[in-house]
């Protein structure tokens, strides 16, 4: 399936089920190669943003801000092929979602206060942002202007 398909069905669904498609797309673009703890802490960043309301008031609005994630800068003809992978990466955004409902201090966190993320490669200008932990190829950041 394109990302130019799926960002377009998430325009048209309504945002209970839209948001978890974004989210599954995020991780899979982002994350499908990472262990489970690092899809699950590419949610997170998500879902902390969305709180922050500084990105968006929807989790497909966060993830497709201008730079921000994956299926904001993926090229729209990229086409998702592996489908364990986004059958994990689905299993990992609903599970992530139900444990986001829940209040901040009973929530199971892999990255807590981590805002950001970027592999282990880049250099971004908010790099020497406190870092909360490394997962396989991705390093996790508590960037305080949120």
């Amino acid at each position: 399936m394109k990302l130019s398909l799926i960002l377009w069905l998430a325009q048209i669904l309504p945002q209970p089920v839209a948001d978890p498609l974004c989210l599954t797309t995020t991780i899979y673009l982002e994350a499908r190669n990472q262990s489970i703890e690092g899809q699950r802490a590419v949610a997170e960043v998500a879902l902390r943003r969305l709180d922050s309301g500084r990105w968006g008031d929807s989790v497909c609005e966060v993830v497709t801000a201008r730079g921000q994630f994956a299926p904001s800068i993926v090229h729209p003809g990229h086409r998702l092929k592996n489908v364990q992978a986004w059958t994990a990466s689905a299993e990992v955004a609903l599970d992530v979602q139900q444990q986001w409902a829940l209040p901040p201090g009973e929530r199971n966190e892999v990255v807590p206060g981590a805002s950001h993320f970027a592999a282990l490669y880049a250099n971004p200008a908010w790099a020497n942002a406190p870092k909360v932990k490394t997962i396989g190829d991705h390093a996790f950041y508590r960037v305080l202007r949120l």
